[in-house]
């Protein structure tokens, strides 16, 4: 089992004197800059000129560099840009700053794993990774709580790279809530897995084919959004609060009943093995084919997500589904 580590283990001496700089200023950008900065760490922000993220960081009490500056400054240097831009940036603004016993860190490891970015070996490359969107991270942060945080060890060349990421991971609010170690493989693997395979692609395809069923055979599309995606979040609350237990528990017999006798109908033996050919398609020992087809498709100006996101736009469901919502006045809170 991976080990927890709660705020006892976090010693936020370890950074203390030492600068941190935030590159981005988006979703997790600003909760954990904020967080850390309530922590009582020395924390800058880093963002291209002109950037949107530039006034609401100094209102936030930040000094706003560029990339570049940002990277020099700093001592610890926190990757929170897109996936897809990180690449270019770190070789354009960030590599000639990364000098022996700096830090750089990140919250996903996507360009570190498969190589977009490959760093000198005398610095040390970590992870903090927040299991949770930015503003609930920051809302919990605030309430006193913690979101659990994974951390993992790429490269520890101070000897101190996993005092550094406990400190780091403590400083956003993991030790409240604990810290989960992993490795930057693991990290990645599994979350590219689980975005593509359930938490996204797999419960939107399977929305969209319920909807389809349903509206084919004659249902009013109403009807079919309110069974197939409306009531959705009563469902998922119920798992997250407690488990598939809680949710059993919680729905009538009938619908547990059909759950055990009818969802391994839809859920099935076919359906596990495509979900291990998608797992193939990610894992870099077997050729990391997603991770090829995504990058090139950056490269190329994102045709193919382009297309694909446009098609998706307009399914059936998101026009009846927008309608819905407008009669729905206390969605606007």
């Amino acid at each position: 089992m991976a080990q927890l580590f709660y705020d006892d283990s976090c010693d936020l001496g370890v950074l203390k004197g030492k600068t941190i700089a935030v590159i981005g200023y988006g979703s997790q950008g600003h909760a954990q800059a904020q967080n850390m900065k309530d922590s009582g760490l020395k924390v800058i922000i880093g963002l291209k000129e002109g950037s949107k993220s530039i006034p609401q960081a100094k209102e936030d009490g930040f000094e706003v560099f560029t990339v570049a500056d940002a990277a020099k400054n700093a001592d610890i240097i926190q990757i929170l840009a897109p996936d897809t831009i990180q690449a270019d940036m770190y070789e354009k603004d960030i590599k000639p700053h990364l000098t022996a016993g700096k830090a750089l860190v990140f919250s996903h490891g996507f360009n570190i794993h498969y190589d977009l970015i490959v760093p000198p070996k005398d610095v040390d490359v970590y992870m903090v990774a927040p299991k949770g969107p930015g503003h609930l991270v920051r809302r919990v942060y605030q309430q006193g709580g913690g979101v659990p945080c994974l951390i993992a060890i790429y490269q520890d060349a101070t000897g101190d790279a996993h005092k550094r990421a406990l400190a780091h991971a403590g400083g956003v609010g993991g030790g409240r809530a604990g810290i989960l170690e992993t490795s930057f493989r693991e990290e990645t693997e599994t979350d590219l897995f689980g975005e593509q395979v359930v938490l996204c692609g797999g419960v939107a395809n399977l929305i969209m084919a319920g909807f389809e069923t349903l509206t084919e055979a004659g249902y009013d599309p109403e009807i079919a959004y309110f069974e197939c995606l409306h009531e959705v979040k009563l469902i998922t609350d119920l798992i997250y609060e407690g488990g598939l237990a809680r949710m059993r528990f919680s729905i009538s017999d009938t619908a547990e009943y059909g759950d055990y006798v009818s969802g391994p109908r839809v859920i099935d033996a076919g359906v596990k093995a495509r979900m291990k050919e998608v797992l193939n398609d990610i894992q870099k020992d077997k050729g990391a084919a997603f991770a090829k087809r995504w990058i090139a498709d950056t490269k190329a100006g994102y045709p193919e997500f382009h297309k694909l996101r446009d098609s998706n736009a307009k399914h059936p469901i998101e026009e009846v589904g927008k309608k819905l919502r407008g009669m729905m006045k206390w969605l606007a809170k």
